[in-house]
């Protein structure tokens, strides 16, 4: 009876935020547009501090899970959520891909939402390994991209198009990214907000927001 409980009352908790932010979208609540000048400044590269409005992610071409190239064409019609992990990360990652496991049962049959995660060891993290992960995550291939590619590319995303490392470096050998956030992106690459990928309560935020965006869509 326990056992039933701990996974209906979560799967309750979940439907009726879901219902609030039904409720919020017939009050008219948006999701704002982020531009880098409005920020923290630690997570902003220096040379976007500036930017007060059109900031979008920047085009950009990489290797997913299965082998495939996968760039800003194939996110185009998509709104999405992106992170940067890497497959041998010990402590953090392991709760992002739960909590990412948890938005993908969530949107699963949403055929205009993804979930993006980067890899920011590369040069570890082959196709191979990569499939791998996902397998132990149950990633549907559809829904759930794995990345990985040029090294220089990936932090340039995470630094100055997605801001989801606070820390400098120019993306070279020994250059390392490690970071819990987040990043909610729409159909425009504008990103719509920021969650901690390893705290269940700022993902169900994260999961309220995404069908808060989903039916400004709809409109």
């Amino acid at each position: 009876m326990k056992n039933k409980l701990a996974i209906i009352i979560p799967a309750v908790l979940l439907a009726i935020g879901i219902g609030i932010a039904y409720e919020m979208i017939k009050d008219g609540r948006r999701l704002p547009v982020y531009s880098p000048a409005v920020l923290n400044p630690e997570l902003v590269d220096e040379s976007m501090q500036n930017v007060t409005n059109n900031h979008r992610i920047a085009d950009f071409e990489l290797i997913n899970q299965n082998g495939e190239l996968f760039s800003q064409k194939d996110l185009e019609g998509k709104y999405y959520v992106t992170d940067f992990f890497f497959t041998t990360c010990p402590s953090i990652c392991p709760d992002m891909s739960s909590q990412l496991q948890r938005v993908q049962k969530a949107y699963l049959e949403n055929d205009e939402f993804l979930i993006v995660s980067h890899s920011v060891t590369p040069e570890i993290d082959s196709v191979a390994v990569l499939k791998e992960y996902a397998d132990l995550y149950e990633a549907n291939p559809k829904k759930w991209i794995f990345l990985t590619g040029d090294k220089k590319v990936i932090y340039d995303l995470a630094r100055k198009s997605y801001f989801a490392a606070t820390t400098e470096g120019d993306g070279g050998v020994d250059d390392f990214i490690h970071t819990e956030n987040f990043v909610l992106v729409d159909k425009e690459k504008r990103i719509r907000g920021f969650y901690d990928g390893t705290s269940k309560e700022s993902v169900n935020q994260l999961i309220i927001d995404i069908e808060i965006l989903a039916q400004e869509y709809e409109d």
